[in-house]
């Protein structure tokens, strides 16, 4: 390739032949034009005579430059230059296309495949062989390595078939096996960085990178790149949520967003990014029940996995009662049952006082007893009903409880209790022995200071050391449990405050506190050899699916070290009343950007000017010019009859009319039956969507008289929409909101007899009853409905025709099982009965969506190829029904009928 500044040709050598252009001119000049031709009859010959004209000995000067015009714009032509071509290419061997596939690239996914397109365009136009290597695992047991030796046009596809994972890339594995590529001939290598850095693996994958020849790192600037949220840490009533990005030396500001799990907005928080700062924090202050509803939170216009945090019951403020037996609180409150209780309370649960009868009438997760002696048998049976369903009892003892209490405990006591001096005395204060893996309090470190002065003695039994779960130096329980239904009650063999231990004012005591209020509300201590298996999972642009093929269960006691990788994606993990969640920014660092480089490397960012191909220019004006000397030389040798009046009168007429493409468009969309669906700008989805509608139309002609031609693609904004009875619209987040001019033609196409069918793609539906709640594709649609005629929507009913247009149907699965379908309430009001819009969430068009040999693209889950042919039929019942209407609503009639001709 041959530049010039910002010019490039392609095929420099065609240039060499415009060293034969006064050749050209030569033989040109040389070589006479043809003869004229005139006709002879007799009389025109009397009337025509003249004196005596010679032919011209050599072609007119005009027309030798005209020609030599044209033939110099094809030598351009076939060099094919190109203005501002992009990245240029060094090296004569292989062109090595490294790409960072990890969680932050998924922010400007679509800005890194338009420059990979761009780099093997450039490596195709020299005909570079192109080695192409993902830096993010794609399975558990896939090792990261460069791709075989292959054609642009290879790579192209497999470049594709990418995209963004939600974990980190594998410096490590890249870099060996960057070292491993053996390169024939000096190559170029571009790595398409995300723009973090890792110690010096980055420097050392440069290095690698550089050894092959030259090197060009193509990544964002600080300021656009991703950024991270950190796990939040409960600070009393607040939440208070740290951010990280890479530092920048431009301030900025962010909005993190409070979102329930069926997408409502629970709250909102501006966070600000000094000057030079890798960190800010987001305080979040909010009640315990609104703070309960929190299911995840992310960043306003996030668009990776890092943006986005899954909330837990970890996070979770959970109310809990206090009954105290102590009359003293007001008079001496150091001394009271309660004053320790509250204070070691108050950073995870809010604490409420009060009876256990006003207590229980309000929602509870935990009811403290603090030294109660006797419980009334009506609370007694009231606490015992609310344990069954999930509640936990915790009762701490003393004086009391010592003395005689009730049947209300996990263990049967002694009375008394031992006390330091006694006849039963210990030696000196009692400590804490470590805790057992099988307790929930294991991991917690017992602190050597805790001194025990006196405790309530439970009753040796058989089961005593399965109901223990805290024991003291010389073996006697300290806090004994037994499971009620799905609930628990707790003993601790001590006082609430100060009396009998100085338990209460360690910190053991607060995280003991809380390991326990865990247990409450269906939410039960998981065993450490317990497996969480995945429940949801997160892909790389943070939205939220079924768990990912390749994730695997974690062991519990294994899950607070657990990383995002492709074997533990991020998302959901355990049981649905007890799921834990997994995070990027759980435990992660603060961002850093990649830093020094070896020298001669060269850096740039994504954006570039574009390039402009002259050749089709260049061709169109010589065919141009090739037609005018072909008119010239007919009017020369005098083939032409009209001559210089008949050329002024061409020269005067209008231009005919130019066919408006509309009319093009329109004609195609009439004349054949074809099914439509709305363009969303999300390439893959669109690819996925019409490949659906392709493999729907076949089914079609196979089955049914209707026989569709190729889909076709609407643009809202722009296209006629009347041309179609329905149109398919696959929701995708990233859609661009509607403009007025496009609500106003979307309220006139359903008034008109239109029918939109919205399928947000997510497995967990789109009104706020539906369960699963709601994805990000279904806040989109949310968002698009709004400023539009809807009328009421309800679930499809077993007597409707679109059970019944073409097959019985009773379920409507699509590549996932289990969505609603919402079709109007008393059917369209326009186009015979045809309801205006349907909402389902079963992502047809992925079950639909076969390539040209008939394979299916996307697996259906869970019913496999059962489930695929139910979408099919589906697909056959939804057409027939906009088509035909509500032809078959009559055959509901039937049995009154034939009952009425009987009479």
């Amino acid at each position: 390739m041959l530049e010039l500044g910002g010019l490039a040709f392609s095929s420099p050598w065609m240039l060499a032949a415009l060293a034969g252009l006064p050749i050209l001119w030569w033989l040109l000049r040389v070589t006479p034009p043809s003869p004229r031709l005139v006709s002879f009859p007799p009389l025109r010959f009397l009337l025509a005579l003249r004196p005596e004209e010679e032919t011209p000995a050599a072609t007119p000067w005009w027309l030798i430059l005209l020609r030599i015009l044209i033939a110099a714009l094809v030598i351009l032509a076939l060099s094919h230059p190109l203005l501002n071509p992009g990245v240029r290419l060094y090296g004569s061997g292989p062109v090595i296309l490294v790409v960072d596939n990890s969680w932050p690239a998924a922010a400007d996914w679509p800005a890194r495949q338009r420059k990979i397109d761009e780099l093997l365009d450039r490596a195709e136009r020299q005909n570079r062989p192109v080695h192409l290597m993902a830096t993010a695992a794609e399975a558990p047991d896939a090792p990261i390595g460069p791709s075989r030796l292959m054609r642009a046009a290879e790579a192209k596809a497999l470049a594709a078939d990418l995209s963004p994972k939600p974990w980190p890339t594998d410096r490590t594995q890249a870099l060996a096996a960057a070292r491993s590529i053996r390169a024939d001939g000096p190559a170029h290598a571009f790595w398409i960085a995300d723009g973090l850095g890792g110690g010096e693996s980055a420097e050392r994958l440069a290095e690698a990178l550089q050894s092959l020849g030259n090197l060009t790192v193509i990544e964002q600037p600080a300021a656009a790149r991703a950024r991270l949220i950190g796990t939040p840490v409960a600070e009393g009533q607040a939440l208070s949520v740290p951010v990280s990005r890479v530092p920048s030396p431009a301030e900025s500001r962010i909005r993190l967003r409070a979102v329930s799990e069926d997408g409502r907005l629970i709250a909102s928080e501006d966070a600000r990014f000094a000057e030079n700062a890798g960190t800010a924090t987001v305080r979040m202050a909010l009640p315990a029940e609104l703070r309960n509803e929190i299911g995840r939170l992310e960043i306003d216009g996030g668009r990776n996995a890092g943006e986005v945090f899954l909330m837990d019951e970890r996070w979770r403020r959970r109310p809990v009662g206090i009954v105290s037996g102590d009359a003293s609180e007001a008079e001496q409150p150091l001394l009271s049952s309660i004053y320790y209780l509250e204070r070691a309370l108050g950073p995870f649960a809010e604490t409420r006082r009060g009876s256990v009868s006003k207590l229980l009438e309000r929602e509870i997760s935990m009811i403290v007893l603090a030294d109660i002696g006797k419980v009334l048998e009506t609370d007694a049976r009231s606490l015992e009903d609310w344990m069954s369903n999930g509640g936990v009892t915790l009762r701490f003892a003393g004086p009391r409880l010592a003395s005689g209490g009730d049947d209300l405990i996990p263990v049967r006591l002694r009375r008394g209790g031992r006390v330091l001096g006694g006849a039963m005395s210990w030696a000196e204060p009692a400590r804490l022995l470590p805790f057992e893996e099988a307790s929930p309090f294991a991991g917690l470190p017992a602190p050597r200071d805790i001194r025990i002065r006196r405790q309530v003695l439970a009753e040796p039994g058989i089961d005593l050391n399965r109901k223990t779960w805290a024991r003291l130096a010389d073996g006697t329980p300290l806090v004994t449990a037994e499971e009620r239904g799905n609930g628990w009650l707790v003993l601790v063999h001590t006082t609430a405050n100060t009396d009998w231990s100085n338990l209460p004012i360690s910190g053991l005591f607060v995280e003991v506190l809380r390991r326990i209020v865990g247990l409450s509300a269906g939410v039960g201590g998981e065993d450490g050899d317990a497996l969480l298996p995945p429940l949801m999972t997160l892909d790389g642009y943070g939205r939220p699916g079924p768990p990912s093929a390749d994730a695997i269960s974690i062991p519990a006691r294994e899950f607070e070290d657990a990383r995002p990788s492709p074997a533990t994606p991020p998302g959901y993990y355990g049981r649905d009343n007890g799921r834990r969640a997994l995070n990027l920014g759980s435990g992660a660092a603060d961002l850093a950007p990649i830093g020094e480089l070896p020298s001669g490397v060269e850096r740039r960012g994504f954006s570039s000017k574009p390039s402009v191909d002259f050749k089709p220019w260049l061709l169109l004006a010589a065919f141009v010019l090739a037609m005018a000397d072909l008119v010239v030389g007919l009017a020369l040798r005098g083939l032409l009859r009209f001559g210089a009046a008949g050329l002024a009168l061409l020269a005067v007429l209008p231009e005919p009319a130019q066919a408006d493409p509309s009319d093009a468009r329109a004609l195609e969309a009439t004349l054949t039956t074809r099914l439509a669906y709305v363009r969303t700008g999300d390439v893959q989805l669109d690819r996925m969507t019409v490949a659906g509608l392709r493999g729907l139309s076949r089914v079609l002609e196979r089955r049914t008289s209707v026989e569709p031609g190729t889909p076709l693609a609407v643009d809202i904004e722009t296209d006629e929409l009347a041309f179609f009875p329905s149109l398919y619209w696959a929701v995708s987040p990233q859609q661009a909101g509607l403009s007025e001019n496009a609500r106003d033609k979307l309220n006139q196409y359903l008034k008109a007899g239109g029918s939109v069918f919205f399928d947000t793609g997510e497995q967990g539906g789109f009104l706020s009853d539906v369960s699963g709640g709601v994805g990000s594709a279904g806040l989109r649609l949310r968002q698009l409905l709004q400023g539009l005629d809807i009328p009421p929507l309800i679930r499809v009913p077993p007597d409707h025709v679109l059970t019944r247009a073409f097959y019985l149907l009773d379920d409507f699965p699509g590549r996932w099982a289990g969505g609603a379908v919402w079709v109007e309430r008393r059917g369209g009001r326009h186009n015979d009965g045809v309801s205006s819009i349907l909402v389902g969430s079963n992502d047809w068009a992925g079950a639909w969506a076969a390539d040209e040999a008939g394979r299916p693209l996307a697996a259906a889950v869970p019913g496999g190829e059962r489930q695929r042919e139910f979408a099919y039929r589906f697909g056959v019942n939804w057409i027939m029904y906009v088509l035909t209407g509500n032809y078959k609503t009559d055959q509901v009639h039937v049995p009154a009928i034939v009952e009425r001709l009987g009479q």
